[in-house]
């Protein structure tokens, strides 16, 4: 079973991810798959792509008082979801939500459960994972103690499921009954950030700035860079808390999780902190000016200099290799 996810109008791409690994492990098991979608209006038009997906069985719940995330409602419809259908694995996405219902539900249904896995695989019956540790520096090979187990899965680590369209399935509805009125906290409203160009999450290439831009005003050279490679801007924290760019580009443990195929880490030391956000990056290209930065221990690739020249350079190079 896996809990799928929606962004406004669409499904989210984590959940095409989650029907790929999900629908590969339930053929390995010898099973079925089932997708679970919850919202508000739309989420039954929007819960029939999950079949195309790989789904056998979709269910939906929509209601007015899933219209928002509230976890005490989302983890009602959930627990009794898994209730009913017994699902020997469950899996959802390593998100904001997931990370926040993962334990809630394995807790209530006694699943061994494990956090932001990269790979999943069956050993002798049960499921198994793999998953980085230490900011990173480690990766934990884990594997159920339980017949039931529960996993949450990296964004962008599983391929996204291929669409097979006209493939059959049943569709399912839930019935919602939770009242407003038995809930301790309720959804006000949603403020959506509006942020210009590729949103990190779902960059190819991602060019983050630290503290050793020195100030705000230089994040002008990385966004030209990145306007070049059509990439997202990041920061570190240090660049975030400084006040030099909003919140939202942050990248790190207390940020955004990124897994671009190139992350471009300007004037960034390398903390473990920011690193747990951009350890997953396929390639690493570090520019500092302090050779014994951490950030080179992890980067595939670097370059010791001055920023201030290394950027415009490298900027001016791409633009004509990218035009040739």
């Amino acid at each position: 079973m896996i809990l799928a996810e929606r962004n406004n109008d669409r499904l989210a791409l984590v959940s095409s991810e989650l029907s790929g690994i999900g629908r590969k492990l339930a053929d390995e098991k010898g099973g079925s798959l089932i997708a679970l979608l919850l919202g508000g209006s739309g989420t039954k038009d929007l819960a029939k792509g999950l079949i195309a997906l790989g789904a056998d069985k979709v269910l939906a719940a929509e209601s007015d008082i899933l219209e928002g995330y509230n976890n005490a409602a989302y983890t009602e419809v959930i627990d009794s979801a898994v209730g009913e259908t017994d699902p020997a694995i469950f899996l959802l996405g390593c998100t904001s939500a997931g990370r926040d219902l993962g334990p809630r539900i394995a807790f209530r249904r006694g699943m061994s459960y494990a956090n932001d896995c990269s790979e999943l695989s069956l050993e002798e019956g049960k499921l198994a994972a793999v998953r980085s540790v230490y900011g990173g520096n480690a990766l934990s090979y884990v594997r159920s103690r339980t017949d039931k187990a529960m996993t949450s899965i990296r964004m962008k680590a599983f391929p996204p499921a291929d669409i097979e369209e006209g493939r059959t399935g049943e569709l399912g509805e839930i019935e919602v009954t939770i009242e407003a009125g038995a809930l301790k906290t309720s959804f006000i409203e949603t403020r959506q950030v509006e942020a210009e160009g590729v949103r990190l999450e779902d960059a190819e290439y991602v060019v983050s700035g630290g503290r050793g831009l020195g100030g705000p005003e230089n994040f002008e050279q990385l966004a030209k860079l990145a306007k070049v490679l059509k990439a997202a801007v990041g920061a570190s924290r240090a660049a975030v808390d400084a006040g030099w760019v909003p919140t939202h580009m942050q990248v790190g443990q207390t940020g955004k999780i990124v897994s671009p195929t190139l992350y471009i880490a300007v004037g960034i030391s390398g903390a473990m902190q920011h690193m747990v956000g951009a350890g997953p990056s396929k390639n690493i290209l570090a520019i500092n000016t302090d050779p014994d930065a951490p950030i080179f221990q992890r980067a595939r690739y670097g370059i010791v200099g001055d920023y201030r020249k290394v950027i415009p350079a490298l900027t001016e190079k791409l633009a004509k290799l990218l035009e040739s």
